[in-house]
């Protein structure tokens, strides 16, 4: 007989850890699997191995709002964000609904059994590292009520590689941060990081503070802010409030912040770039050309401000352990890489920090009663689920904020529902999509090219809600808790889909 669950979540990351967590919590007689196609709980906290690996927001909201974060750095290395995410599922008994090396490769709603039929693939036990297209191994099939796609949005299995003239040439290691050598030893050797995002930026301090000279190459400068490592109210509210209230004190603080720093930087963009401008300046050597290294010329938060806790990557720069040159690569040869400009720079080991590759819901096919759906074609309600898709819901965090506040309030969202669906005895939801649209967008809304060169895999948005993702938490509070406009959602018992 073939296993039916009452939830399915895919993937044992911080969002799928979180959501199973709620369920947990919320909802304690459901059925609950979560399925993880890798041997290990943390997702991309337990991918990226790379020196220095870290959040790039705070984890007062990083953290879950129901798990109060432990620790005492406000920006937290990768190691520690693995071990919460890990603590968490243990001790909110999700440990034991994970079945590891499980992957879902398709997901077919079935209206006459108002369920979804699951095609999973189990990982051959002698395979290692991650999975790639074309592997096999023992396929099963489960089915389940509501399904719940906790798996991000990049590939694991490769990053984004482009192609670099004479790249094979290069006589030492070429290293994707994706799949850092845990063999390589820093101390000594000459760096060129290819690329200029918030790995590039967290890699040039973290290599330099370890013995290495490194250089961020990068074709156009992006913004960098230095921010606290430790948040010094933390630190002053500890043991004068109980620890909940102080960190619901402290997270307030940086939900209002962000929020406040996003307005300002879209209404007043050329004072927010001043702002930035000359923050760098005032931490870099009066020599340093700041408007050519740290000056875009694109708006703040057309891409992702990155963070620098402390200011270390300008104090790498300052103390002349690590550069940033901004040139276009002409070829790589073997000792280094030649400029257009006509400069060079010689390395020992080359870093193709150059992005990741988009893939939405883990690459699940998904058809509904046979039809096949394609999320780059189809709406998204409030963000978490797609119209005409029942029964479906998955996460996808903010862009000018932590991934969690998002994905705490999808997890409740989808405990609201089911609970809803529940009372009303009706086991079928579905998004139904405004007969006139209008114009519509990727529903991630950033200018960086790892999102451009994924477009046509991100479900749409539109331009009012309950179809619009607003990356505003405390207005998305609203609308989730108290948005009247479910009249967008129809709700219907099995009988009638059959």
């Amino acid at each position: 007989m073939t296993e039916h669950l009452d939830v399915v979540v895919v993937g044992a990351g911080l969002s799928g850890i979180g959501a199973a967590a709620t369920i947990v919590r919320r909802m304690p007689g459901a059925s609950l699997a979560v399925l993880e196609s890798r041997d290990v709980i943390g997702g991309t906290w337990d991918l990226f191995r790379y020196p220095g690996v870290r959040s790039d927001s705070d984890m007062y909201t990083l953290g879950y709002a129901a798990r109060p974060w432990p620790g005492e750095k406000a920006i937290a290395d990768g190691d520690d964000i693995r071990e919460y995410v890990r603590r968490t599922a243990e001790d909110t008994g999700v440990r034991d609904r994970i079945r590891f090396r499980t992957r879902v490769v398709a997901a077919s709603w079935r209206s006459d059994r108002a369920r979804w039929e699951l095609t999973l693939l189990h990982r051959d036990p002698t395979a290692t590292g991650e999975w790639h297209e074309g592997e096999t191994g023992t396929r099963t099939t489960i089915t389940c009520s509501f399904l719940f796609g906790c798996t991000g949005y990049y590939r694991y299995d490769e990053g984004y590689s482009p192609e670099i003239p004479g790249l094979r040439d290069f006589a030492g290691p070429v290293v994707h941060p994706q799949h850092w050598p845990a063999d390589l030893d820093p101390a000594g050797k000459r760096f060129v990081i290819i690329g200029s995002g918030a790995t590039a930026v967290t890699l040039v301090p973290a290599l330099a503070k370890r013995g290495a000279h490194a250089v961020m190459l990068q074709r156009s400068p992006t913004y960098v802010a230095a921010v606290p490592s430790r948040d010094r109210l933390a630190v002053r509210l500890k043991g004068r409030l109980p620890a909940p209230l102080a960190y619901r004190v402290v997270r307030a603080k940086h939900i209002l912040g962000r929020i406040a720093l996003y307005e300002y930087a879209r209404r007043r963009p050329a004072a927010m770039k001043a702002v930035l401008r000359n923050a760098a300046k005032a931490k870099l050597p009066d020599s340093f050309d700041v408007d050519t290294h740290f000056a875009p010329r694109y708006d703040p938060w057309d891409q992702r401000l990155c963070a620098a806790p402390g200011g270390d990557l300008f104090r790498a720069i300052s103390a002349g352990d690590a550069d940033v040159v901004t040139d276009r690569i002409d070829r790589i040869d073997e000792h280094g890489v030649r400029l257009a400009s006509g400069g060079r720079l010689d390395a020992d080991v080359l870093v193709t920090a150059t992005g990741l590759n988009v893939l939405v819901l883990g690459g699940i096919r998904l058809d509904v009663d046979g039809r096949p759906v394609d999320p780059g074609r189809t709406m998204a309600y409030k963000g978490f689920m797609l119209a005409g898709v029942p029964n479906l819901a998955y996460t996808i965090g903010y862009t000018n904020s932590s991934w969690t506040l998002r994905a705490d309030l999808v997890a409740n969202g989808v405990v609201d529902l089911l609970q809803r669906m529940r009372r009303r005895r009706t086991p079928v939801v579905t998004p139904q999509a405004p007969v006139d649209a209008g114009p519509t967008a990727p529903i991630i809304d950033l200018a960086a090219g790892y999102i451009r060169r994924g477009l046509a895999q991100l479900p749409r948005q539109g331009a009012r809600s309950p179809w619009k993702v607003h990356q505003n938490y405390l207005r998305e509070l609203v609308l989730f808790r108290l948005d009247p406009r479910r009249r967008a959602l129809r709700f219907e018992p099995a009988a009638r889909r059959a």
